[in-house]
C-alpha cells in the first residue's frame, strides 16, 4: 500500500472484515439502512440529485450511493476497502441499479484527476476514520463544481457522543461492532466547519441525528452534540 494515502490500514482492514455484511439490514450496518433515508431526503431536498453527476466518497458496501442512483443521478462511489467495493458492484449488478459505478481510488487522487467535475460530492461516516480530514475536504471541494453541494456527516467530540456513540453505540446497545470509532478522531462542528471554509466551502446547513433506543426511530433535528451533518456549498 501507497504510504502517502490518506487512509489507515487498521481502519481499511476493520471495514473490509465485515464486508459481506453491507447488505444484511440485521447486521452492524442496519443503522446506517435506517439513516438512509432520512440522509437521502436531506441531500435531495437542497440539491435535487435528479440528472445530477455525484460523487460518493467513502462509499463502503454503496448504502448511500445506490440510493442515490436511484434518485436519477449518475454516480461514482469511491473508496479505498477493495472488498466493501467488490460488495457494492455485486449489490448494483443483482438489484440492476442504474447508473452507478465505482473506483477503488482515493479521493486526493481522484481530485487531481477530475477537477470541478461532480454536481454533488457527499462524505459520510468517512472523515472520523482518516489520519487527515480535512485533506478528504480540501480534495471533495475540488471535485465539486462552482455552485455545487458538498455534504458531510460525522460524530462531535464531547462527553456526550462518548458516551452515546461509543459507549452506549458500540458496547450497551451492540448496534454497532465495538472499536467502530475512536474518540480522539472524532470531529467537533466548528472544527469541520473550518476546515470547510478553509477549502472554499461555505456552510449552509447543519442538522443532528436524533435516535430513540426503545423505538429503534431516527430523526433530523437541530442538536449536533452527537451525530451531525453538514451541508457546504462552493462558491459559484
Amino acid at each position: 500500500m501507497n504510504n502517502n494515502l490518506n487512509v489507515d490500514p487498521a481502519e481499511l482492514a476493520k471495514f473490509s472484515e465485515l464486508a459481506h455484511r453491507w447488505w444484511d439490514t440485521d447486521s452492524e450496518f442496519r443503522p446506517l439502512h435506517e439513516i438512509n433515508p432520512l440522509r437521502l431526503d436531506w441531500i435531495n431536498t437542497l440539491s435535487p440529485l435528479h440528472g445530477q453527476r455525484v460523487l460518493d466518497v467513502g462509499c463502503g458496501g454503496g448504502i448511500l450511493a445506490d440510493a442515490m442512483a436511484r434518485k436519477g443521478a449518475d454516480v461514482l462511489g469511491i473508496d479505498l476497502a477493495g472488498r466493501s467495493l467488490r460488495v457494492a458492484q455485486l449489490h448494483a449488478l443483482e438489484a440492476q441499479t442504474p447508473r452507478i459505478q465505482y473506483r477503488e481510488v482515493s479521493v486526493e487522487a481522484l481530485a487531481a484527476e477530475q477537477p470541478a467535475s461532480f454536481d454533488t460530492v457527499t462524505c459520510m461516516e468517512m472523515l472520523e476514520h482518516v489520519p487527515d480530514p480535512a485533506s478528504v475536504v480540501h480534495a471533495c471541494a475540488q471535485l465539486v463544481k462552482p455552485g455545487g453541494w458538498v455534504f458531510f456527516s460525522t460524530i462531535n467530540r464531547n462527553a456526550k457522543a462518548f458516551m452515546l456513540a461509543i459507549v452506549g453505540a458500540e458496547y450497551v446497545l451492540n448496534m454497532l461492532p465495538r472499536g467502530t470509532h475512536e474518540y480522539a478522531r472524532l470531529i467537533r462542528p466548528s472544527e469541520l466547519a473550518g476546515s470547510c471554509r478553509a477549502a472554499g466551502l461555505d456552510v449552509k446547513e447543519a442538522r443532528g441525528l436524533g435516535y430513540n433506543p426503545m423505538t429503534r426511530r431516527y430523526w433530523m433535528n437541530a442538536d449536533t452534540s452527537v451525530n451531525y451533518l453538514l451541508a457546504t456549498q462552493r462558491a459559484a
